[in-house]
């Protein structure tokens, strides 16, 4: 049979609308879902747009997603974990369980934070020195320090915090979210994808994969520098007028391609394809081009910075995205191997002070730039890498921790989201999450329950089963977190 999409509390568009009554009513009804892009080229004639705005499960806080990718683990404890018994304990070998690249171990030599921690806020929240502009904002942002997941290797980790599943194959949440809300914007792509200039991250294009999904709802990569979209322009000596009869040339075959083939979503995502890609021509770089901004939120974000020119332009870029209807917009820190990401194997200082000297500025800005705009209560904003690091070192000599899986850090702000608040807790040693565990899964799940989907009823038909971004299992969001 047909594979058949489900996204309205569980049932299929025809089941749907079958269960509300049939006849002219249903027709009607019809008609609305298609324009309101539930109705697929099964399901109505003619085709819809598969990313054409789509009407949540129920009233949503968050309309787009800017997730903040720090690849290669950032160290919970030397950022936003604060561990004041481990301070004066450096050197010293402790009996603590760990898994890393590295294996198993029973013990290690401590590695206690090598930067000062203060106090911020009206909630007293304590951040350590290598985030002094994020700092200031954490009256909006609330803390997941229990997080878990299920690897310590960087492939399988980040094919987990990205699709819910260690093995490769699955929709990204990026996907999920343009999967069941569209875009609202039809001229760009309802899930981009911007990557650090060094390279993209380990498994690459699989982490932003739409999978068994049709490839309409996969990441876009869009570059900051250049033409935003690779192969976007159109051929030389074409002009408008000519691609445009061209593209309906070929719509018109397609279209009488589709009429036998009705239940074909591939082709009728392919057809859509062609014509996001012509309004993209000139939406996207309209999108990226940052002369219409004035200096001060030039330098506001560091764009006139050589260290944080780069992530300062991205998450600039990020905010006109979600500014102009985009769903979800995932931006990389860090890229390639070792020291180019926060993988901090060899020389924990020389690694953090790099990546937090390029993000922190830009990433309170994102945040000052959201709320001065009225964005940040429509915009969820999430933080964190693939996993955390470990509080003992990873060899005889140095300060470089091994991947912890067991329990690290992540937040949250806008979308929704209680500001000022710090959930869960790992021991104090940071080694594992002791109080309030948290899987990924709980992220994905409060990530979709912020945009109006239920996480548990956001369903594709797929290999006989009604596939889920947070598995099999009920899942809940983390409540005590949200507004």
């Amino acid at each position: 049979m047909k594979n058949q999409k489900r996204n309205f509390c569980g049932r299929t568009r025809r089941e749907f609308l079958w269960q509300t009554g049939g006849g002219f009513g249903a027709a009607a009804l019809s008609s609305m879902l298609s324009q309101d892009g539930f109705l697929s080229a099964a399901d109505s004639v003619g085709d819809a747009n598969p990313l054409a705005a789509k009407l949540p499960h129920f009233a949503p806080k968050a309309k787009s997603v800017i997730f903040l990718f720090m690849y290669g683990g950032p160290s919970h404890i030397d950022t936003f974990d604060y561990k004041p018994k481990m301070v004066g304990m450096d050197g010293k070998t402790v009996d603590v369980k760990t898994f890393g690249r590295g294996g198993r171990k029973n013990g290690g030599r401590i590695v206690e934070p090598r930067w000062e921690f203060s106090q911020y806020g009206q909630c007293g929240k304590y951040v350590s020195t290598l985030f002094p502009h994020v700092a200031k904002h954490v009256d909006d942002i609330a803390f997941l320090h229990s997080m878990t997941a299920d690897s310590p290797i960087h492939g399988s980790a980040m094919l987990m915090m990205n699709s819910g599943k260690i093995l490769s194959g699955s929709p990204a949440l990026g996907s999920w979210a343009t999967y069941g809300l569209g875009s609202v914007n039809e001229n760009l792509p309802g899930y981009v994808v911007m990557l650090d200039p060094k390279a993209g991250p380990i498994s690459g294009a699989k982490n932003w994969s739409s999978g068994y999904m049709p490839a309409t709802y996969a990441g876009t990569v869009f570059r900051t520098k250049g033409a935003p979209i690779l192969n976007l322009d159109r051929p030389d000596g074409m002009t408008e007028s000519v691609q445009r009869d061209l593209i309906d040339s070929i719509q018109q075959a397609n279209h009488r391609h589709l009429e036998t083939r009705s239940d074909n979503d591939d082709l009728a995502s392919r057809i859509a394809s062609y014509e996001l890609a012509f309004k993209m021509q000139s939406a996207a770089p309209e999108a990226v081009d940052l002369s219409t901004e004035d200096e001060r939120t030039l330098s506001m974000y560091g764009i006139d910075r050589e260290e944080t020119n780069d992530f300062g332009t991205r998450c600039l870029i990020a905010r006109r995205l979600v500014d102009r209807g985009v769903r979800f917009v995932q931006l990389y820190s860090g890229g390639a191997h070792n020291d180019d990401n926060w993988d901090a194997h060899g020389d924990l200082e020389l690694n953090h002070n790099r990546h937090a000297g390029r993000t922190d500025l830009p990433i309170a800005a994102l945040l000052t730039d959201l709320k001065q705009r009225g964005m940040l209560d429509e915009t969820l904003v999430v933080w964190g890498g693939e996993f955390g690091r470990q509080p003992t070192a990873e060899y005889a000599k140095g300060s470089g921790r091994d991947h912890n899986s067991f329990g690290f850090t992540m937040w949250m702000a806008g979308g929704g989201i209680k500001g000022g608040v710090s959930f869960g807790t790992t021991d104090e040693l940071g080694s594992a999450a002791v109080e309030n565990p948290l899987h990924v899964k709980n992220m994905h799940a409060t990530v979709l329950h912020q945009l109006g989907l239920d996480p548990n009823h956001l369903s594709y038909f797929y290999g006989g089963l009604d596939q889920k971004l947070v598995g099999v299992e009920h899942v809940e969001p983390i409540h005590d977190i949200i507004a």
